[in-house]
């Protein structure tokens, strides 16, 4: 677990949860549509895979 240490700056009490910002029904919705009429080897579904698991964890962190 070296390498993680690496990437502290101070200790892990000290550091904040990011706020995670709440999104309508609609908002959702649309972004649903929007995501699957993109080709599934699109960058962008992979970068909002990966933005979905940020998500997860900013929420546990709470």
């Amino acid at each position: 677990m070296l390498w993680l240490s690496g990437c502290a700056t101070a200790g892990s009490d000290s550091a904040p949860c990011p706020p995670v910002v709440e999104y309508s029904t609609a908002e959702q919705t649309r972004a649903a549509v929007e995501v699957e009429a993109m080709p599934e080897e699109a960058v962008l579904v992979r970068m909002m895979s990966d933005y979905a698991v940020l998500r997860d964890q900013a929420r546990a962190c709470r």
